[in-house]
């Protein structure tokens, strides 16, 4: 368990009590007794995301930041009520991926907006990451949960140019732990890791992020298979790069190539370009005792995949990919830029018609792939890779959910790895992730069936997070008020725009 989460627990040990007899926790007890702390949401029909039940006409009652009672209850006098007849209750929602654009001003609201209470920003690459998730624990900020990795830590030469954005290069050992030492004590929750890490230097990062109490999470690097960054305890690998290198029937050659791959420092789209046909070579030797052997460790070690379609979208078909005309009010015109530029110098330019071809082939063979990872039982957690080109904070989760559906999850388990999964893997399992009795309120409510359609996960009513309820009318005020701010002036904090696939801009 890491700091953060430590501080999380005990911030808010006092109200962790869960109703059991029907007899409330002190602190609901209390609540009750002065009903403007109370409100309640009344025939409403609960998911339960972990057995894909509808519970029906509940009454879910909130005491502060707590869910104090869900079930048949009665109202007490004087609750604020809210009427969820015909709406579905589902836990708030996270990406496990993300990348915030913008300011405060924007990415804070746009995650709220769209039903998120709960964001792992995978790389702090500005400090002020860590005093938005300090504010937001804080109350001072209104915004989704964060928890904010370290900056990246890579091999040398690094994939990013360091004059876009601050990476940590190490190729040995005691710089490795030096790295991880730094990032600590800027605050980091977790240790982000990158491609081109040696192994020496990459085991060497885990270790001494354990000394310190961190948790390890980020892509495989190139030279270990994704049996040895699970055996390692690497806590989650992102994107399906070098799982799927390991999958292979020729996992042998297909590695030697990889350990081949030669760039500059900076040159993120050749090792994309040199890594396109190595890939194609593993998904047409992909080995079905191979998978179940590489799957099973990853389910026996807990060790999650954020697969990041959303991102694998974009990079593979970068010549059909463009910015949804209905979202483009959210994203400011540097913003925009950065994500042109990036489409037609880095990832469009001198593609023969032979790769562009296999490329949409190898979209299709990642949606395939993420639903072995589901038949398998690989614990999944969703995320988009918010900053990839054309990606809008908030709304990019729900297409993430509609893709892991369309590659063969049930709606339940996409719910699931948005929701529960993630509350698991960062130690909130008992704070969060379900609608129950004793955890914080971090609710969505719905107008229509989720399970029924996943795309239902768009059709918001409100927002409950911590307790605070944003209704309608208050979402869509979050919403316009985002959309003045990237018509005016950025803040002189904004961020860079970009994911962590290479699609890094100058900010604006």
């Amino acid at each position: 368990m890491n700091s953060s989460r430590r501080q999380f627990l005990a911030r808010t040990a006092a109200g962790a009590a869960v109703i059991a007899g029907g007899s409330f926790p002190t602190s609901a007890a209390q609540a009750i007794t002065t009903p403007r702390n109370l409100t309640a949401l009344t025939d409403a029909t609960v998911i339960d995301v972990v057995t894909g039940r509808r519970l029906r006409r509940q009454t879910v009652l909130i005491a502060g930041d707590r869910i104090v009672g869900v079930g048949r209850l009665p109202v007490p006098r004087g609750t604020t009520v809210i009427d969820a007849t015909g709406k579905y209750v589902v836990p708030g929602l996270a990406d496990m991926h993300a990348h915030s654009l913008g300011d405060e001003r924007v990415s804070p609201p746009l995650y709220l907006a769209n039903g998120l209470t709960t964001v792992r920003e995978m790389a702090g690459t500005n400090p002020v990451l860590y005093e938005w998730r300090d504010r937001i624990d804080a109350g001072t900020l209104l915004g989704p949960r964060m928890i904010v990795g370290s900056q990246i830590i890579d091999g040398d030469p690094t994939l990013w140019d360091p004059n876009l954005l601050p990476v940590l290069v190490v190729d040995n050992p005691a710089k490795a732990r030096a790295a991880v030492r730094q990032v600590h004590a800027a605050g980091a929750d977790f240790i982000k890791v990158y491609s081109r890490l040696n192994k020496a230097a990459y085991l060497a990062i885990v270790d001494e992020a354990r000394k310190l109490g961190l948790t390890v999470h980020g892509h495989g690097p190139d030279e270990l298979t994704t049996k040895e960054v699970s055996a390692a305890g690497q806590r989650s690998i992102e994107h399906i790069h070098s799982i799927g290198l390991s999958v292979s029937s020729r996992e042998a050659d297909v590695r030697r190539m990889v350990r081949a791959i030669s760039v500059k420092t900076g040159d993120y789209n050749s090792w994309f370009r040199q890594l396109h046909p190595i890939e194609w070579i593993a998904a047409n030797t992909y080995s079905p005792a191979r998978a179940a052997d590489v799957f099973g460790t990853l389910r026996r070690n807990q060790t999650r995949v954020t697969p990041t379609l959303t991102m694998h979208n974009v990079l593979d078909q970068p010549d059909y990919t463009r910015l949804d005309p209905a979202l483009a009010k959210y994203l400011s015109a540097s913003e925009i830029g950065v994500y042109d530029y990036a489409i037609q110098n880095l990832y469009r330019p001198n593609r023969t018609a032979e790769e562009i071809a296999r490329q949409r082939e190898m979209w299709a063979w990642r949606k395939y792939f993420v639903g072995e990872l589901f038949a398998h039982g690989v614990p999944v957690l969703a995320g988009t890779d918010t900053g990839t080109p054309y990606s809008v904070p908030g709304f990019a989760l729900h297409d993430e959910l509609e893709h892991l559906v369309a590659a063969g999850a049930t709606p339940r388990q996409a719910l699931y790895a948005a929701t529960a999964e993630p509350a698991r893997f960062l130690g909130l399992g008992a704070q969060l992730g379900t609608v129950e009795a004793g955890k914080v309120a971090d609710l969505v409510v719905l107008d229509a069936d989720p399970l029924t359609d996943i795309r239902n996960t768009r059709r918001m009513h409100s927002v409950i997070t911590r307790g605070r309820v944003l209704t309608p009318a208050a979402r869509a005020k979050m919403l316009a008020e985002v959309e003045a701010a990237v018509q005016g002036p950025p803040s002189p904090l904004a961020l860079p725009a970009g994911g962590c696939c290479g699609a890094a801009g100058s900010g604006h």
